[in-house]
């Protein structure tokens, strides 16, 4: 098929403080433009980037305060016409031409609709039944994730397309103790510690989470091992989860250079989440060669495969007793170490990379 030139929406990839799918459009877009291919990308953006992000592509920087997908994004579509439209971590706009992919990350709002503001359970409702009726081929992240697409939108199954995302391949265990140590400083971390990673919104199970702790420490009687919640406040927080729990460290969002340092110094990840679409924390640790605890949920046992230990995310006990397991017996974290390495080798920004354009060529072949 002839050279297609292919819009793709990179407003989320200049986030100041990037959660996942933020990460995700960056690290994709990264490997897609890294790709020996015949197509011509061109990225949108709403602010202007970073000289280094990004720096051979093609761009189009529209600035705009408000509604910039539905307006200006939208209208630089029909100025250029382009012959696929891409949007990897938001939603298309109400009108364009052409045919489109679009990646939809989860539906946790559907089966947890008391974690989201009833305001932001609404648009992410329409906005999604939007995205995969517009779209000619929709991307999912997960099995689990095309399930539920398919499911609760009534979405024929051959329209969704399941691609596993990667993982940054920059993470590594850190090893170096003076790295670890001024880590520690930096963010007022105890020596030993648990960890968590991500926003702090009631999805995450931030209450179980520390429950759990508490109900372990109390069992100990006494203990040096902390628990670390990393990441920003996100909507519905509430201060009650970590109110006179000794032992917790809120540390806000932690910059990416100190990520890697992050989870190599934890005892585990601890990440029992209710609902995900994909998980980046459960690989990120496993990269890192941290153990790691999860949900039996959604996404994360097809993610974390037989690599971690699994639990049901309601079960305080369950929790606290995999949190026992993991900190005590040194041959179950060797395992999961080993396992950890094996199975994170399985997802790569490249194979992914490879697989989004062969969608997008697919859905632009049939749209000819």
């Amino acid at each position: 098929m002839r050279p297609l030139t292919i819009a793709v929406d990179a407003s989320r990839t200049t986030a100041a403080q990037r959660t996942g799918t933020e990460n995700y459009a960056l690290q994709l877009i990264r490997a897609m433009l890294a790709l020996d291919s015949p197509h011509r990308l061109v990225l949108y953006f709403r602010d202007e980037p970073p000289a280094d992000l990004f720096p051979a592509a093609d761009k189009r920087v529209i600035p705009w305060p408000r509604l910039w997908t539905h307006s200006r994004f939208a209208a630089a579509l029909w100025q250029d016409r382009p012959d696929f439209t891409f949007v990897p971590s938001h939603v298309l706009p109400l009108s364009f031409p052409g045919p489109a992919a679009v990646t939809v990350h989860d539906l946790g709002y559907v089966y947890f609709p008391g974690t989201h503001p009833g305001l932001s359970r609404r648009y992410l409702d329409w906005s999604t039944r939007h995205n995969v009726r517009r779209a000619a081929r929709i991307l999912a992240d997960s099995l689990a994730t095309a399930n539920d697409i398919a499911a609760h939108y009534r979405i024929p199954e051959s329209k969704i397309t399941l691609v596993y995302p990667g993982v940054d391949e920059a993470l590594a265990p850190v090893r170096d103790p003076s790295v670890l140590a001024a880590l520690r400083a930096r963010y007022s971390l105890p020596k030993r510690y648990l960890l968590f990673v991500g926003t702090l919104q009631p999805r995450k199970n931030i209450a179980r989470i520390v429950q759990a702790y508490r109900r372990w420490r109390v069992a100990q009687g006494k203990t040096d091992v902390g628990l670390v919640l990393a990441g920003p406040q996100g909507w519905l927080y509430d201060a009650s989860w970590t109110a006179g729990a000794e032992g917790v460290v809120l540390t806000g969002y932690v910059d990416d250079a100190d990520v890697a340092a992050l989870y190599s110094g934890a005892e585990a990840l601890l990440f029992p989440s209710l609902h995900e679409g994909f998980g980046f924390p459960v690989l990120e640790a496993m990269r890192c060669g941290t153990p790691v605890i999860t949900s039996t949920t959604s996404s994360l046992p097809e993610v974390a495969g037989e690599a971690a230990l699994l639990v049901n995310p309601r079960d305080e006990a369950a929790i606290a007793q995999a949190i026992e397991r993991v900190v005590r017996d040194a041959a179950l974290r060797t395992t999961l170490i080993a396992r950890g390495a094996e199975q994170v080798a399985r997802f790569s920004w490249p194979r992914a990379a490879e697989q989004t354009l062969h969608v997008l060529e697919q859905a632009a072949r049939a749209g000819q």
